[in-house]
């Protein structure tokens, strides 16, 4: 017998995705035969997934995140551990008060299981992913012929309906991982939650800790300091979080389906696929279906990110580093621990970086720190602490690559004069807490 099908010119006539990336995936749902009834085919798509609106379909994402969350134990934090929680993270601001001009950023203090941080961090992942997910969904349907478009018309909205689903799935996965090892709400260097809210995950602090060679109190205190000293610039800088969220989405602005990638990994992968399947569906998104080729403004929003992420985490770095010479022994071993993981990633936070395209780490806080440090010892810390006065006066690549020589006389620059620039500081470190 010949499992070979024979050679018809006529094969794939009748197939309106024929050329395109959906060719297989159409051919595999119908056998190759006469024209298919495209409504059948996507409505077993539209019923592999829940209706939502917008370009993901949160209930999933965070059921899923939740689910993931739940395969390892996540106890509720203790009376105990939540009073631990609140008395390091006063502690830490009580020591911060002397090594930066910025008040403390904290109102609210928490202690949060692994769940808690899903739940906590939601709002900001949306405005986070959605751009790129929906930029994602737009480019996909961009990459077909005019012709498909015009023949499947409404029914490219129910593909773009499961795409959603489908990235939703990913996006839960992800954020369930990275909520299996992040050890504060600013742990990645972004504000995910709401202004003022600063939380530690007991359960991967106590993780965290076992594995090192340090009190679990001094790690706790240590996480503390971070936390504190990520809401202070974040509660005092307010153009920071648009800054580094805006990085994101101008990024998500330029996204391109690669449709030759998409192509080729059908023909691999999905000869004959079971389209009522969720799970091989679901292969179709997996390991490099949204590969990326990054335009020049692409390139930019991603420096501009990479840089900014660095320059916060070396920040923080230094005042920590001030806050905690004096008074914690073990200060420089953990400072050098964490200055590796931040640089690395973890497993999870690589995982979604896999998921959106994006690496959320300073891959150069080394420089960083050492430019906060080397401008602190020259001009002191209001001249440090002054530079977040506005994103233009912020170093740049160039600066990193000569963090001792970062603005020597710490003069601004030459579109704002010197008494400008005082009088800005000046408003800046005299903002009324809210």
């Amino acid at each position: 017998m010949n499992d070979k099908p024979a050679d018809n010119p006529d094969d794939g006539a009748n197939n309106p995705f024929k050329g395109t990336p959906f060719e297989q995936l159409f051919g595999a749902a119908t056998g190759g035969g006469a024209m298919p009834d495209l409504s059948q085919l996507f409505g077993q798509l539209q019923n592999l997934l829940q209706p939502h609106d917008g370009p993901v379909n949160w209930e999933f994402a965070l059921d899923l995140a939740r689910k993931t969350v739940a395969q390892s134990p996540d106890p509720t934090p203790s009376q105990r551990q939540r009073d631990a929680v609140a008395d390091a993270l006063r502690l830490a601001d009580h020591w911060l008060d002397e090594t930066t001009a910025f008040p403390s950023g904290v109102t609210a203090p928490a202690a949060w299981s692994r769940a808690e941080w899903v739940v906590g961090t939601t709002e900001v992942w949306k405005v986070l992913v959605e751009p790129i997910a929906e930029s994602s969904v737009q480019a996909l349907g961009g990459a077909l012929p005019p012709e498909t478009r015009e023949m499947s018309g409404p029914l490219l909205g129910i593909l773009g309906k499961a795409v959603g689903g489908m990235l939703a799935g990913q996006i839960g996965s992800g954020l369930g991982a990275l909520a299996s090892e992040v050890l504060s709400v600013s742990d990645i260097g972004l504000p995910l939650a709401a202004p003022g809210r600063a939380a530690i995950v007991t359960a991967n602090l106590d993780a965290f800790a076992a594995d090192l060679d340090v009190s679990a109190d001094d790690v706790l205190l240590y996480v503390a300091l971070r936390e504190a000293a990520h809401q202070r610039l974040f509660a005092h800088v307010p153009w920071l979080g648009d800054y580094l969220i805006g990085a994101v989405t101008d990024y998500a602005r330029g996204i391109e389906i690669n449709a030759e990638g998409i192509q080729s990994r059908i023909e691999e992968q999905m000869r004959g696929i079971d389209p009522q399947n969720p799970e091989s569906m679901q292969e179709l998104l997996d390991g490099g279906m949204f590969e990326l080729e990054r335009s020049p403004a692409q390139e930019a929003a991603l420096q501009r990110l990479e840089v900014a992420l660095a320059l916060v985490e070396g920040w923080v770095d230094d005042v920590v580093g001030q806050a905690t010479a004096e008074r914690m022994p073990t200060a420089a071993k953990l400072q050098e621990t964490f200055r590796r993981r931040r640089a690395a990633g973890g497993p999870a936070e690589q995982t979604f970086a896999t998921l959106v395209g994006l690496e959320l780490r300073p891959r150069r806080l080394r420089d960083a720190s050492t430019l906060w440090g080397s401008l602190r010892t020259r001009q002191g810390t209001e001249a440090r602490d002054g530079v977040w006065m506005h994103p233009d006066l912020l170093p740049t690549p160039a600066d990193l690559d000569d963090p001792l020589g970062f603005r020597e006389d710490a003069s601004a620059p030459d579109a704002l004069s010197d008494e400008d620039f005082d009088a800005e500081l000046k408003k800046l470190l005299d903002k009324p807490e809210e």
